[in-house]
């Protein structure tokens, strides 16, 4: 066990820190909203005296001289503890990471704007070392600078924990901290979802991103990476390029506000000509004009292998022209959807279309037809052929987006019931096989 988590059993005889008043007069209501301060307020104190692990962090929160937060002690139990801006500090980040070490409930942890210091990451990563349930964690907004980094990354390199999701925004890391990081996921195979975005990273930071993901032979569980509001520039494009040619490991890339030109898209369209993982990437305020969004979906267009199914590019106004072009990249890859700004007025039939309930034409087609809602469904192979390749129904992908949302992607079930009214001896409702 951990040299900070040796706390010793204290005699029957001493009372636990902060349990200043008797049991009967304590109030047993629970609030109806959690408190964001970090005052203890005993709602039940045979409830919270039950288990060892209150217990444990009540003393914990005494060895270190901080006041327990009464939102952690009503929330240990459950899978999701959300403590960002608390005010912890590093004595509170400490008292809680020794409360942790035996928790196996706690799967997610948010801890962003605390104040964590160097010290406060220092009790996370060796509570981490002991335990192997947490697998999500959230220190964004914490300033932890370069000592921060180089503490995460030695952490990182000894791949012992359970973390697959990292959250590590806004924390004025810089070149050498990016150098850190990617040494450190050179090494480490599990996790999955890194944010590094709002940081202080320049075009040097693609570099050693092109360093570290480029190689086949590490890195592969990395799929989601978000560098978000950083300084990559041109040249940080370019060395992104070249990740997306080598690496087929990454799903998700978010370079929103990164100062990358028609210049630096020319890169990454060049490296998505030869990328078979990517599926969303996005480009949100950069200065791209319609001409390198062109150039971007048309290295969609030469990729056959490719599974892109979201580009955002939100901030670039387009023309009908553009719109044109990908609805001819879009008969190859129906998958894709791209998120422009249209000029006022473009495609005016086609944004009335759009609003048409694709149910309603659905339902409308199999009327013609004479055949049931289910009958429609059960005619549709795994890809949707029927349906979009041979043009039997009038729906776009636009539509075909709203139809999925509609029909629940998650359960995989279809109420016809709520969307059309249930007919004939159809049941209302039916799976659907992805």
């Amino acid at each position: 066990m951990m040299n900070f988590l040796s706390l010793r059993q204290k005699s029957s005889d001493e009372t636990l820190y902060c349990e200043a008043e008797d049991s009967a007069a304590v109030e047993k209501e629970k609030p109806a909203r959690e408190s964001s301060e970090t005052d203890l307020e005993i709602e039940d104190t045979n409830k919270l005296f039950t288990t060892g692990q209150r217990e444990l962090y009540l003393e914990a929160c005494k060895l270190v001289g901080v006041v327990p937060v009464s939102y952690f002690l009503r929330n240990m139990e459950e899978s999701y503890v959300n403590l960002s801006h608390h005010g912890l500090g590093p004595n509170g980040t400490k008292a809680i990471a020794i409360a942790l070490v035996s928790n196996t409930t706690v799967l997610t942890l948010e801890l962003a704007d605390n104040s964590i210091m160097e010290e406060g990451i220092l009790s996370l990563v060796e509570m981490l070392q002991e335990n192997y349930y947490l697998q999500e964690m959230n220190i964004s907004d914490n300033n932890l600078g370069l000592e921060g980094a180089r503490i995460l990354s030695e952490f990182l390199q000894n791949d012992t924990s359970s973390i697959f999701s990292l959250q590590l925004s806004g924390n004025n890391f810089k070149e050498e901290s990016a150098e850190l990081f990617c040494q450190a996921l050179s090494a480490n195979y599990r996790i999955k979802t890194l944010d590094l975005s709002h940081n202080q990273f320049s075009d040097k930071t693609g570099e050693y991103l092109g360093q570290m993901l480029g190689d086949a032979m590490v890195n592969t569980a990395l799929k989601k990476l978000n560098l978000s509001m950083n300084s990559f520039g041109n040249e940080g494009a370019s060395a992104l390029g070249e990740v997306l040619r080598l690496n087929n490991c990454l799903a998700h890339l978010d370079v929103s506000s990164n100062n990358i030109s028609n210049e630096g898209l020319s890169k990454i369209s060049r490296g998505l000509e030869a990328n078979e993982s990517l599926r969303v990437l996005r480009l949100f305020l950069n200065p791209i004009s319609m001409d390198g969004a062109v150039l971007l979906i048309l290295s969609i267009k030469r990729n056959p292998k490719s599974k892109m199914e979201d580009i955002d590019i939100s901030n670039v106004l387009v023309s009908e022209q553009f719109v044109k072009i990908l609805d001819g990249v879009c008969a190859i890859h129906p998958q894709l959807d791209v998120t422009y700004k249209a000029v006022q007025g473009l495609s005016t039939k086609k944004t009335l279309f759009t609003w048409t309930s694709p149910l309603k034409l659905i339902q409308s087609y199999a009327d013609q037809h004479k055949i049931s809602i289910l009958d429609f469904f059960r005619s549709l192979n795994p890809s949707g052929e029927t349906m979009m390749s041979q043009n039997k129904v009038p729906i776009n992908r636009y539509q075909v987006r709203e139809l999925i949302k509609t029909l629940g992607e998650k359960t995989g079930m279809v109420d016809f019931r709520h969307n059309l009214g249930k007919t004939g001896s159809d049941t209302g409702t039916k799976r659907l096989e992805a």
